[in-house]
């Protein structure tokens, strides 16, 4: 698990959104719809709190206990030992039921942040139990941070991100901004608002800029509720492909749609606003639709 480094800059903003939907459309695919939604509530802050005057190693194991409960692991054992090293932890992936988890020993002196390590740790068995991986060792680590954000129990990561003048720190490979805009994403579809939880100043700071652009693609066209500007972008796009079937599509690369012509005549594709799944509807004025991958209702101006 990645550990950045204290006191140097926090790369911040949206840099891996590409890979962090697909991480999300992935997890539906493995999971099902119901099977993602298992995984409410999530974890409360109390489960994963550490005070100072707790037994190191006896709490570090209730912790990890409590993730291993709420992802739904019943016959994973988690043991935690501490010792030197360069990241901020891992995990030894075999075929259980027992796994052999190792944290940094600063977390030793910051123990209200052990939580947010285990989670990550832990969501790697989960992903190993369920043979979910990406390609390439970023890849799958944007993944990891991604399920366990999403899966209830990585809203630890983002609260430990703080950051001053003179020094900073940040778990996980995700920057505090996706955090915050995986976060939102789950807040959506589960109903859940995660921000009272935060004890970091800087994360509630995060998940605000994470749940704008969240919210922004809850208002792309085709879907009705769009904007002006983007509804207007959206006419011209669809007079081109209609003016020039079999063209291809006409919009530009930033577009969140596309459109093809079939024998039913116009089509528009374009990503579910929840699980980013593609979905195509005909293009004839209002259609309400339903994402078969995560039942996501979804009215749209065609």
């Amino acid at each position: 698990m990645s550990d950045g480094p204290h006191g140097s800059p926090v790369v911040h903003g949206f840099p891996h959104l590409a890979t962090v939907r697909s991480a999300i459309n992935a997890l539906y695919r493995r999971l099902s719809y119901d099977g993602v939604h298992r995984y409410a509530p999530s974890l409360l802050p109390a489960e994963a709190a550490f005070a100072d005057a707790d037994d190191l190693h006896l709490g570090a194991q209730r912790v990890a206990r409590a993730m291993v409960q709420h992802l739904r692991l019943p016959d994973a054992r988690m043991i935690v030992a501490f010792r030197a090293m360069e990241h901020a932890g891992s995990v030894e992936l075999a075929a259980g039921p027992e796994y052999f988890i190792e944290l940094n020993d600063r977390f030793r002196t910051h123990r209200r942040d052990i939580g947010a390590a285990l989670s990550h740790e832990v969501m790697h068995v989960l992903l190993h139990r369920l043979g979910l991986e990406f390609a390439g060792t970023r890849d799958n680590e944007i993944l990891t941070d991604t399920a366990a954000a999403y899966l209830g129990a990585g809203w630890l990561l983002l609260d430990a991100f703080r950051e001053d003048a003179t020094s900073s720190q940040k778990l996980g490979y995700l920057t505090p901004e996706e955090f915050g805009y995986v976060l939102a994403k789950r807040a959506l579809a589960f109903d859940e608002d995660p921000s009272p939880w935060f004890t970091s100043p800087q994360a509630y700071t995060a998940y605000e800029a994470g749940r704008a652009q969240a919210l922004r693609e809850s208002a792309q066209p085709p879907l009705t509720a769009a904007g002006w500007a983007g509804r207007r972008r959206y006419a011209k796009d669809r007079r081109y492909a209609q003016d020039h079937p079999g063209a291809g599509t006409a919009p530009g690369p930033e577009a969140p749609y596309a459109f093809e012509t079939t024998r039913e005549g116009l089509r528009v594709t374009f990503p579910c606003p929840t699980c980013h799944q593609r979905n195509g509807i005909p293009v004839r004025g209002r259609v309400r639709a339903r994402c078969a991958l995560c039942r996501t209702a979804l009215d749209c101006t065609t």
